[in-house]
């Protein structure tokens, strides 16, 4: 409801401003939720609407159907403006800027008349072995499983006969901008974690690029690679404008008009360096939910390649090391669901968000080295852990200490295990300096928990701003501002900084020596029971 009088006409104004340029939408397909942010001039956000959605395993592979996509994402959009509209009076009509985001990596093919040619193949799957590793050997530069080139070229090997057909390839995100616009463009962030990129010429790896197409010369493909991939754009560069056909896609009503310019499509990597005001060098990011990945922006290139670091961008193009694992709080999730269960049983029906809370502070009272239990999290392969499958595995010798302290401790332990092995060797075998990590995502939404055992396991100061909690959609409704006000030269990492961060607010968790040293020994017998994970995942297949 409108107030009354003076009140009233004050809110028609800023209803009036709200509906023009001066906002910013950002759209983000995550993991296991598709949420869209409407933020104001100021960056602060003015409403948001979210729909929540799984990955399913057919046939062997995780996936998700595109029709499913648009479900989400329509129900994500209209849940935005339907808060707009409790608080304004009226859903929005027009926005200034808009953006999409998604989940990296993945295979999504499809021919010449805009056909899918392939069920679309997420970053989950680990299925692409001989194809990273021949293109590792060839490129001198890490291909990891989950890369769109290691799909393409897999499918290859595999002779799948859709392969010949393809006319397009893309990302999530790259697959919504193209409907919403038309335009067949990716952020370089997003491409980055499809083929290697050249920061200096902000594209695809040229002589890279020309290796690859030896490869489809080879098998008698008659396409090149850079005639299938989508063109490169930096943070801040047009991407196309809202079509009609996009309008109606995003919000069936009609109501919002078409004609929005977008921003480039990104991946969830950037969209979590910016919501954390991390593309400098010297500052990363772990961005910790279904998935965890921890960036950490270069001062100067690693000594070689590593199987266990991604190379990729920030938006704006400039070198990030990334460590990414495949799974972090799925298994968390299903025991905190366990115990809500056997809660409910008992007579005691408690919110989500009160089981959460209960469960990570309980893990605080836990023994740093959670008295000898051990926990696995691994719903599929990590290659991070040198896993080819993965199972949940709940392990402890007869003499450990079993207890809800140490269970709940040790569950947050395993979300964090396999990020670990890889930061090792950027920290400590790489000697890559970093000032802080900035955490987002799940782990962190429960305050200092998370925030303080990740501290423990890096060795790394963790901070977390107000902003964390909306994340990577929230991050991408700033790229879209960042496009629509940004001022002539003035670079992504000044936009942050000074306009965006200036006056943020957050905490910051130095690791405690005790939790460094009772994570330490954790990570002894994590490694020791690698051979117990991998023998369940092989025997329970």
């Amino acid at each position: 409801m409108l107030a009354a009088g003076g009140a009233e006409e004050e809110l028609m104004e800023r209803l009036e401003a709200l509906q023009t340029e001066r906002t910013a939408l950002g759209i983000e397909l995550g993991s296991t939720r598709i949420k869209a942010v409407l933020i104001g001039p100021d960056h602060t956000v003015l409403a948001s609407g979210a729909h929540e959605w799984e990955n399913r395993l057919e046939n062997g592979c995780w996936t998700y159907p595109l029709d499913e996509v648009w479900a989400g994402v329509q129900a994500a959009y209209a849940k935005l403006a339907a808060a707009f509209a409790a608080q304004y009076g009226t859903p929005p009509t027009a926005v200034g800027a808009m953006g999409v985001s998604g989940m990296m990596h993945g295979y999504l093919p499809f021919s010449r008349n805009g056909a899918q040619l392939a069920p679309f193949r997420t970053w989950r799957n680990t299925t692409t072995g001989p194809a990273a590793a021949e293109l590792t050997e060839l490129f001198g530069f890490n291909i990891p499983q989950r890369w769109s080139a290691a799909h393409l070229y897999q499918a290859m090997l595999n002779g799948e006969g859709q392969v010949k057909d393809i006319a397009f390839l893309t990302t999530l995100a790259g697959y919504v901008h193209w409907r919403l616009t038309g335009e067949k463009v990716l952020g370089v962030g997003d491409a980055s974690g499809m083929f290697p990129i050249d920061s200096a010429a902000c594209d695809y790896d040229a002589a890279m690029v020309r290796r690859f197409n030896g490869l489809l010369q080879a098998h008698e493909l008659a396409y090149r690679l850079e005639d299938i991939l989508p063109r490169v754009l930096r943070a801040g560069e047009a991407a196309g404008v809202l079509t009609a056909e996009g309008a109606k896609l995003l919000d069936p009503t009609g109501t919002l008009r078409p004609g929005v310019p977008l921003c480039p499509p990104e991946g969830d990597a950037g969209t979590g360096m910016v919501a954390t005001g991390s593309v400098a060098p010297r500052t990363g990011n772990v961005s910790a939910g279904t998935s965890v990945f921890a960036m950490a922006v270069l001062e100067k290139p690693l000594s070689r390649v590593y199987p266990e670091i991604d190379m990729v961008t920030t938006p704006a193009g400039a070198p990030v090391a990334m460590v990414h694992c495949n799974t972090c709080t799925s298994d968390l999730d299903a025991w905190v669901k366990l115990l809500g269960e056997m809660a409910g049983a008992a007579g005691a029906a408690l919110s989500k968000q009160a089981l959460y809370e209960l469960f990570y502070k309980k893990a605080l009272e836990g023994e740093a080295d959670c008295g000898g239990l051990v926990n696995y999290n691994c719903y599929s392969g990590e290659p991070v852990a040198g896993l080819a499958r993965g199972c949940p595995l709940f392990v402890r010798r007869p003499d450990a200490r079993l207890n809800l302290a140490n269970f709940a401790r040790a569950q947050l332990y395993s979300a964090m295990a396999t990020l670990k092995l890889g930061m090792d060797i950027l920290l400590e075998g790489e000697g890559v300096p970093l000032d802080t990590l900035c955490g987002h995502g799940g782990l962190f939404k429960t305050p200092i928990v998370g925030q303080r055992l990740l501290a423990g396991a890096l060795g790394v100061p963790v901070a977390v701003m107000e902003t964390a909690g909306e994340g990577g959609p929230w991050g991408m409704a700033v790229l879209a501002a960042y496009m629509l006000n940004r001022r002539k030269g003035e670079t992504l990492e000044r936009y942050l900084a000074d306009r965006v961060f200036a006056a943020a607010k957050g905490s910051i968790e130095p690791p405690q020596e005790t939790d460094r040293a009772g994570f330490a020994r954790f990570m002894e017998r994590y490694k020791k029971g690698l051979a117990a994970e991998q023998a369940a995942a092989e025997a329970l297949q």
